[in-house]
């Protein structure tokens, strides 16, 4: 099971991705966050679009 966590550390956000026992730890600036935040806005927007695509 994969299990995502974000919280605020010092001036820094923390993000830490679970998979089964494995871990990984990101630290972003706010820049950072910031960016990739919207990214991934226009990701699943564009995903849900696609979904709505028929393709015969």
């Amino acid at each position: 099971m994969r299990e995502i966590l974000a919280g605020i550390e010092r001036n820094r956000i923390r993000i830490v991705i679970r998979h089964d026992e494995d871990e990984t730890i990101i630290h972003l600036k706010l820049h950072e966050a910031s960016e990739l935040s919207g990214k991934l806005d226009e990701l699943v927007s564009d995903f849900d679009r696609r979904k709505k695509v028929r393709i015969d």
